[in-house]
């Protein structure tokens, strides 16, 4: 991919990817929250889908003029960003689908399939908001959400009280040709965690306890399912006593039986939730980027193992790239499918002001080394 940023919808290169989408498996998104025992919070995600995104790492500099995708793909809404942001983009747009800002808020778009339902920005419609009135409320198409609440907010409780002031709206995306079905989740400094859900045109939100998300069904489902496996333990189970008979568990990890290790939604949930409250708090963020990093490799998906139809053999779901945030010390971190080096964007030390988006690609590479930007 090119260095130079796209910026403009109208230099994208239309892909016929409605065909592809149908074949394609849903995306298999994992995130979660990490607390070292000094508090620092880090946050991990990875990325699935069943073709290329064509991510690039990109930085969006302080009081950038940020603009919505309006209706048939014109521009709608705009802003200034208050803060900057570091993140991965799709198709080369200068949206964040994962990324961190300068004051530690963080968060991911995760595919939410049969579920998600946006405010209208149709005004024939009778049951739904109609255009004038989203035009009120700042109409964000989907993919503009996290763009708008990481440039604009420090924390969750900041977004949660601005979440009245906007709609989102069922715009098709241009490259994809659908209305992409999304929910989202958020991470700040504190520690606090926050998911948004579009639900029959009404963002529902929740405190996520957590910290853990997938994909559909909503949130609240997820964890009702968690009462399933209320006996799992990181602890080995004693043996069982049967008739003055003792069968002791085969080797390791017998309190972990029946923890579920397919690639489903709530499968991903439970594991993921079992990971991270099972796993030993590190003492600094640093270590507890490298704990995040073994945590992500528990959903990497390869190419093949997620296959739609036994005739389909070019299009896989995998996982295109895993993110790591250190929320305390803004170090945004990612590896990619080809590139398995932890790469860094540290925003302490980066030039964060300025006019336009920079981008990298993700090289494919075996060096670990910072993500490098073009000067301005």
């Amino acid at each position: 991919m090119a260095n130079s940023f796209r910026n403009t919808l109208g230099r994208l290169t239309a892909l016929p990817l409605v065909l592809a989408l149908s074949l394609a498996p849903a995306a298999a998104c994992t995130s979660f929250l990490l607390k070292s025992a000094d508090g620092s919070p880090v946050y991990g995600r990875t990325l699935e889908f069943g073709f290329p995104l064509e991510s690039e790492a990109i930085v969006i500099p302080r009081h950038y003029a940020a603009r919505a995708t309006g209706p048939e793909g014109k521009p709608g809404w705009g802003w200034k960003s208050r803060y900057a942001i570091a993140g991965l983009n799709a198709f080369g747009l200068p949206v964040v689908v994962d990324g961190l800002n300068e004051k530690g808020l963080a968060g991911g778009i995760l595919y939410f399939p049969g579920v998600a339902g946006y405010a209208r920005s149709d005004s024939s419609h009778p049951d739904s908001a109609d255009t004038d009135s989203a035009d009120q409320r700042h109409a964000l198409a989907p993919w503009d959400f996290l763009t708008w609440a990481l440039g604009n907010f420090a924390s969750v409780a900041e977004v949660r009280a601005a979440l009245d002031t906007i709609a989102i709206v069922d715009l098709v995306q241009p490259t994809l040709g659908i209305v992409p079905p999304f929910h989202y989740t958020l991470h700040d400094a504190s520690g606090a965690s926050l998911v948004i859900e579009p639900i029959g045109g009404r963002l529902k939100v929740y405190d996520n306890p957590l910290g853990v998300m997938t994909n559909a069904p909503s949130f609240d489902w997820h964890l009702t399912n968690l009462r399933n496996y209320v006996k799992l333990s990181p602890v080995d189970a004693a043996p069982l006593k049967i008739a003055g008979e003792s069968f002791a568990p085969l080797g390791a990890g017998s309190g972990l039986l029946g923890v579920p290790g397919d690639p489903t939604p709530p499968s991903r949930f439970v594991r993921a939730v079992g990971l991270t409250l099972s796993a030993e708090p590190q003492k600094t963020a640093a270590e507890t980027v490298r704990l995040a990093e073994h945590i992500l490799n528990n959903f990497d998906i390869p190419m093949g193992l997620v296959r739609v139809s036994p005739q389909e053999t070019s299009r896989f779901e995998y996982t295109q790239w895993s993110s790591i945030a250190d929320l305390s010390g803004r170090v945004y971190y990612v590896k990619s499918y080809d590139n398995q080096a932890l790469r860094s964007i540290d925003l302490t030390k980066l030039e964060l002001e300025g006019r336009s988006v920079r981008a990298a690609p993700l090289r494919p590479s075996s060096r670990a080394a910072p993500v490098e930007f073009p000067k301005h």
